[in-house]
Parts: structure tokens; sequence; C-alpha cells
């Protein structure tokens, strides 16, 4: 019976173990691949160049914000935290290819994924159930809300119609900022000939100014074009 045991402990031989070196250095790879996004997939050999607004911001908008408000630190100057883009879409109730189109207009928008909002609870006299889809938003952070918000700046903003500027008082008391936003076609990124339904969206841009007057600075800053009382 011992000779059965010892041959039996010899014909299965225990798996190797994985060191602890070789899990962790898989995990840490995972979470580089995780955080970089879209820059993993780059090729080798190009530079991933950060974005021209935050570069901007730290080498001449810092500098200027200090001597403009007066501050000390340049940690005491307001930045952007992220930005929301938000999308209701009341009529995807009764067509859900709108909803489906919202979301592939918001992913060439940010160049990210968004996520679909639902309802809380339900009301009777709108039609609308409870947890129901009715919109899609992005929270954008790191070099894709700088560059989101150049191309808002830059471009989407002077292709409105008749535009005189966007308004001052959109603060929360907060210093952050929202942007209303009637079309979105006024992005180059959306084909106007594959388009169902114009419709608008919401840019929240959320700083930590904590002062409503620090956050017009640093978006006048930006070159946010702000509407003057001439106007």
């Amino acid at each position: 019976m011992a000779d059965e045991k010892n041959e039996k402990k010899e014909a299965a031989p225990e798996a190797p173990k994985q060191p602890k070196k070789e899990k962790s250095a898989g995990k840490r790879k995972k979470e580089e691949t995780r955080k970089a996004g879209f820059a993993a997939n780059i090729e080798e050999g190009l530079e991933v160049k950060p974005a021209r607004l935050k570069l901007r911001y730290r080498a001449e908008i810092v500098p200027a914000l200090m001597k403009e408000l007066g501050l000390k630190n340049p940690n005491q100057v307001p930045k952007v935290h992220k930005i929301v883009v938000n999308m209701g879409l009341g009529d995807a109730l009764t067509n859900n290819k709108i909803m489906e189109s919202a979301i592939d207009q918001l992913s060439a928008l940010t160049g990210q994924k968004p996520i679909v909002t639902r309802s809380r609870k339900a009301i009777a006299n709108f039609k609308l159930r409870e947890d129901q889809a009715i919109g899609a938003m992005v929270t954008l952070r790191g070099d894709r809300m700088y560059e989101f918000l150049d191309r808002l700046i830059s471009v989407a903003l002077p292709r409105v119609r008749d535009f005189k500027g966007v308004s001052a008082k959109a603060f929360d008391g907060r210093g952050n900022y929202t942007l209303g936003v009637r079309e979105q076609i006024i992005f180059p990124e959306i084909n106007y000939d594959q388009i169902e339904k114009v419709k608008g969206l919401n840019v929240s841009i959320v700083m930590n100014a904590g002062k409503d007057e620090h956050g017009l600075a640093l978006l006048k800053h930006f070159g946010m074009p702000f509407r003057t009382a001439a106007s």
C-alpha cells in the first residue's frame, strides 16, 4: 500500500507556481494600458505630444493668473478639473435609433465612449418608466479634456450662426461654467448628411476656482469668447 501511495505522488507532480513578480508586472502592464487609453494603440516610433492648451496653460496662463489675481503659490491658480458633455434625448423613448446615433456622435466629438443615463423614477405624464434610457454623457479628464476644450473654443463656437459670444452669467457660484449648445452640427466631426435630427447638448466645465471671478479669468485666458456689454 505504501508503495502505491508513493507512485501516485510521483505520477502527479505539482504545477509550478507563477512567481509573484510576474503577476505584479502583468497587473502593472494592464493598468498602464488602461490609463493610456487610445495612446496605447499608437504605433511605436511616433511621439505622443501633450495637448496644446495644456502646454499653454502651464507656460503662459499660470504666471499671468498669479499676477492678475495676486496669488503667491502656483497651486492656488484655478484649473479645469473635468468637462462633462451631456445630451438629453426625450425622443429616444419612442425611437431607439436616436439613442444609437447620439452615442456615435458623442464618441466622435470626445474620442471617448459615452455612458447612457437612465431615469430614476417613473413619470406617467411624460410616459416615462423607471430605469429607461433618456440620454448620454461623457466625462473628460486629462489631455482629452484640454483637446475638446481647444476644439470647442477655436473651431466649434465660431461656426455658430450669428454668434455674438457666450454669456458670462452661466457660472454656478463656485467657479464652474455650463454652456448650452443648440446644434451639435457646429462640431466638424459631425457629418450633417448622416444625422437624423439636430440635437443640443450641455458642456459643463468643472474647475477648482472656488469663485466665479477666478473661473471667468481662467476661461478668458483660454480664449473663451464671452459676450461684451455692447453686443
